[in-house]
């Protein structure tokens, strides 16, 4: 039986999932992708697994540089999440302007102040997976930053907080 494109995603969609930032920092330049598919994978040893597009360069970087922070996305950084969806984006510095950022102290990654949590990761291998790959990072570190903050989330190709609302501005 063939599942349909256009309704397998309309049916993921219905599926509320929280929002990243994934940043890696390189030799030249930081960049980053907005993610949305996160999962714990084990508490011991703490393992995550992020979904990136396999032809992509955000997963390309982080095969060559082997580490990267997360950012647990705050409902004001709506925009945030916009930005870093976009093909075609410039230098992640320069889309943070105007929001407060820090560095992860092991792998030197973007991790937004007012975001929920952040994670210091390292990769421990990349799964391919039809047309994405799973990123397996091993948490080397982990802060949490703002925990009375409204998580974002993506629902039905929208960003909005828990309550179902369209998320912030910020």
């Amino acid at each position: 039986m063939s599942v349909d494109a256009a309704e397998f995603a309309t049916a993921l969609a219905q599926y509320a999932a929280g929002v990243c930032l994934l940043t890696v920092r390189d030799d030249i330049d930081d960049i980053g992708t907005t993610v949305s598919s996160v999962m714990s994978v084990s508490a011991s040893p703490p393992l995550v697994a992020v979904g990136l597009t396999a032809a992509g360069y955000p997963a390309e970087v982080l095969e060559d540089v082997g580490r990267c922070a997360l950012t647990v996305l705050a409902a004001e950084h709506a925009i945030v999440a916009s930005r870093f969806s976009s093909a075609g984006r410039p230098s992640a510095r320069h889309l943070l302007e105007s929001v407060p950022w820090t560095r992860a102290a092991g792998s030197g990654g973007i991790v937004l102040s007012e975001g929920l949590a952040a994670l210091d990761c390292r990769l421990e291998r990349l799964v391919e997976a039809g047309d994405h790959v799973l990123a397996l990072l091993a948490v080397d570190d982990v802060a949490v930053l703002n925990p009375g903050a409204r998580p974002l989330l993506r629902l039905r190709g929208r960003y909005t907080d828990d309550t179902g609302t369209a998320a912030g501005r910020g």
